[in-house]
């Protein structure tokens, strides 16, 4: 497989950029969690205070755990993940996020470390093509070998995300910045897994798709 001319990045910057999409996941709801307290110190409305800290917390919690296992080391070098765990971290995301609803198909296996990052990186790809919220279709084969990922987006203003499709199978016209380095990085696991990735449109769905490829 030929490699990508937009993956250009250094591993400093990789890693700075990665770090700076995680803190943006982040910061919002532990933010709310600060405003929940201080309406609680100012005496305010105890129940909607506990309220929004109690939801923040969750979101924060959902979040880091998802991105512990889409962009963190989760265990050694080459490690295994059990992709039960990818299927609970999509699903508790997008339960937090109460707009999506994630249907998840496939044999439950311990796969390489990467095939799984990749995954859970292209569902956050499929997921934004979806900004209004919709159904999004997971479905694993022979995940442990000649790995097939095929995830299915449909609801309302879909549209496939435009850094993907450019970083994937254009040219990088703007340098990757924080909002660009989740699809940059989805690309650049493909890469590593020897895996292809692909999309497609239609007036119902979109689909992308990661595939071995072949030797």
């Amino acid at each position: 497989m030929s490699k990508n001319p937009n993956l250009t990045l250094s591993g400093p910057d990789l890693a700075a950029l990665l770090c700076s999409r995680v803190c943006h996941d982040v910061i919002s709801p532990v933010g709310a969690i600060n405003n929940g307290l201080e309406l609680l110190d100012e005496g305010g409305a105890d129940a909607d205070a506990m309220d929004l800290i109690r939801t923040s917390a969750l979101n924060a919690s959902v979040r880091l755990k998802f991105a512990r296992l889409a962009f963190g080391a989760s265990g050694s070098v080459g490690a295994s993940i059990d992709t039960g765990e990818a299927e609970r971290a999509a699903k508790d995301f997008a339960v937090a996020e109460k707009k999506t609803e994630v249907i998840w198909n496939g044999p439950r296996a311990i796969v390489a470390k990467n095939r799984v990052k990749l995954l859970l990186n292209l569902f956050l790809v499929a997921y934004s093509s979806i900004p209004r919220g919709g159904v999004l279709e997971v479905t694993l084969e022979n995940p442990e070998f000649d790995a097939k990922f095929t995830l299915t987006a449909k609801g309302k203003m879909m549209r496939l995300p435009p850094k993907f499709v450019e970083i994937s199978t254009g040219t990088i016209e703007e340098a990757i910045d924080a909002h660009s380095i989740q699809p940059y990085y989805t690309v650049l696991l493909a890469e590593e897994c020897g895996m292809t990735l692909d999309h497609s449109a239609s007036a119902d769905e979109l689909v992308f798709t990661a595939v071995v490829a072949a030797a």
